[in-house]
């Protein structure tokens, strides 16, 4: 299967990608970037130039209800006069298979997302993670060509939706179609995608696999996402981790080329560390982590005026990607 994406939303969304059989992308950026809008014009909900070409056929010229997509929304969507079995069902039977086999088909897909024990229940009967996973079987069970998942984690308690998650990437480790993946999490993009595509400002930022992009982030949302500092310099983007950033409260006099003044703006956990965000006064914001026992030591409380200091031995630098 080859996927083959050049497609563009007059206003709201300049997009392209390339994708293989089996291959899971996650799509990050913003709020407001573009990333549902290009999950719904591959859907058929919203009207797109271009094309979308998978295995030669453009989507775009096809009816949405021709396209053999499989779609999931952070909001499930799923039928509410219907049954969780009857929901799964619906693809199966809507493309002419017999009620008997549909509902069997059903049932052993709700298995495998561990809820076959809802199976007649309705939607306001299931909890947020229980009808999330009849939305991903009833997207499934429809044999998709292209599986579209509109953060289909978001919203739940963190419990839940870590053990969906795990879920999910065993069953898409074994789906042998495209999917595509919308997600705030850098864990979704880091650990369950093949490739990465981060959207800014209705356009597409970089593409690469996830360690190309958790290495060499384009954007500050996408170093922030995967826990890095970075900072242009021309043609230049300079990344270093928060672990190399040294925070004092007084201006340091040791061999750091690179140090900013600024004060705190947030404190949070982070592991066995706490995760410092700094309002520098030259304008960006950069993170550092420090330890408890340092972040007491200092008063590292949110107002308090720091400077941060960085090796030059600590700072990556690489070619920003083309604008």
């Amino acid at each position: 299967m080859s996927f083959d994406v050049r497609l563009t939303v007059p206003g709201r969304l300049e997009a392209g990608l390339t994708a293989a059989d089996g291959d899971v992308v996650a799509v990050i950026g913003p709020n407001g970037a573009g990333k549902s809008t290009l999950v719904r014009a591959l859907a058929g909900l919203v009207q797109a130039d271009g094309h979308a070409r998978l295995d030669g056929v453009n989507l775009l010229r096809v009816p949405a209800r021709d396209r053999h997509v499989g779609l999931v929304f952070q909001d499930q969507m799923l039928f509410p006069h219907l049954t969780a079995r009857d929901n799964v069902a619906f693809g199966p039977r809507a493309r002419g298979v017999p009620r008997a086999e549909a509902d069997a088909a059903a049932v052993a897909w709700l298995d495998r997302l561990g809820v076959a024990e809802l199976a007649g229940r309705r939607p306001r009967q299931l909890s947020g993670g229980q009808a999330q996973r009849v939305a991903i079987a009833r997207a499934l069970a429809a044999d998709p060509r292209l599986l579209l998942l509109d953060e289909p984690m978001a919203g739940l308690d963190v419990g839940v939706a870590t053990s969906l998650r795990l879920e999910l990437s065993a069953h898409l480790a074994e789906f042998t179609g495209v999917t595509l993946l919308v997600t705030h999490d850098a864990i979704d993009a880091l650990t369950i995608a093949s490739h990465v595509l981060v959207v800014d400002e209705g356009r597409v930022a970089q593409f690469g696999t996830p360690l190309e992009v958790s290495q060499q982030p384009a954007t500050d949302h996408v170093a922030r996402l995967v826990g890095l500092n970075v900072l242009r310099r021309g043609d230049l983007l300079r990344a270093f981790s928060p672990t190399a950033v040294t925070v004092d409260v007084q201006e340091p006099h040791g061999s750091a080329r690179n140090r900013w003044p600024g004060r705190v703006a947030a404190v949070s956990p982070h592991g066995g560390t706490l995760r410092l965000v700094v309002r520098t006064t030259d304008g960006p914001e950069l993170i550092a982590d420090v330890t408890p026992a340092a972040a007491t030591e200092l008063g590292l409380t949110p107002g308090r005026a720091v400077w941060l200091s960085v090796k030059e031995s600590s700072v990556r630098s690489y070619a920003a990607a083309p604008a």
